[in-house]
């Protein structure tokens, strides 16, 4: 999976991309990550990458000259990629959507700044919008991070376990259930006794229970987007009655 990055801040992703999985990830070569600075494609003595906006109003906008060259030089070597765009208005990461796009031939990031970017960039070039949530980021680097983070996870090979990534939370729509390691005991509290059992059905049907209950808890909205199956249904009964029973 190749992550094309274009941004003002290319100096941001030092830190982040030399760390952990990612870092894992460039080393074993099954991601590559190229940073563009934007600025590189402006055509004045000052690389101005911003104008204030037709119409009046507060801040600034990317302009779109210095944007389409960049954009249409790494398009150019990378034709099959998809263009996406980092912008509140664009729909949520979300795993699913995470997934949709690490099935894709490579991605081209646009990074947006101050109170945008020239409509036309989206007009034009965009394949899609992706964004984190329902709050403004100084900029699209943060969200730049997350998505190249999000995808490198689902990369076969990348993690130490592909498992690890089927079982992360939202993989089926639920929360993950609750994790315990050594030491059996820690402040009074004890790890659960049939996480010791060694039974993997006991252990596997535990574990779907409390997927079940931590989300009916936090996330019940996560519940209606699921194909329960008949364990489930049973599961979340016997949650329910046990919720009822302690007044919770």
């Amino acid at each position: 999976m190749i992550f094309d990055i274009l941004t003002l801040f290319p100096g941001m992703f030092a830190g982040p991309f030399d760390e952990s999985i990612i870092r894992r990830g460039k080393d074993k070569q099954l991601i590559e990550i190229a940073l563009h600075n934007i600025r590189d494609w402006a055509t004045d003595r000052h690389q101005t990458a911003d104008d204030a906006p037709y119409g009046g109003g507060a801040g600034m906008v990317m302009k779109v000259e210095p944007l389409a060259a960049c954009i249409e030089a790494v398009k150019a070597r990378r034709p099959a990629s998809t263009v996406v765009m980092t912008s509140p208005q664009g729909r949520r990461l979300t795993h699913r959507v995470a997934a949709e796009l690490a099935g894709s031939d490579g991605l081209i990031i646009v990074c947006g700044r101050y109170e945008g970017i020239d409509e036309r960039i989206r007009q034009l070039y965009v394949d899609d919008d992706i964004s984190l949530g329902d709050y403004v980021l100084s900029g699209g680097e943060i969200a730049a991070m997350a998505i190249v983070d999000t995808v490198t996870r689902l990369v076969p090979g990348v993690l130490g376990s592909d498992e690890s990534a089927e079982t992360d939370s939202f993989c089926d729509g639920l929360l993950e259930y609750p994790q315990y390691t050594r030491p059996p005991e820690f402040a009074g509290i004890k790890v659960p006794e049939v996480l010791l059992s060694g039974n993997h059905e006991l252990i596997r049907k535990w574990r779907r229970r409390e997927s079940l209950r931590k989300t009916r808890s936090l996330r019940p909205d996560l519940l209606e987007d699921i194909a329960l199956n008949k364990e489930d249904r049973a599961l979340l009964a016997e949650i329910e009655r046990e919720d009822g029973a302690c007044g919770c």
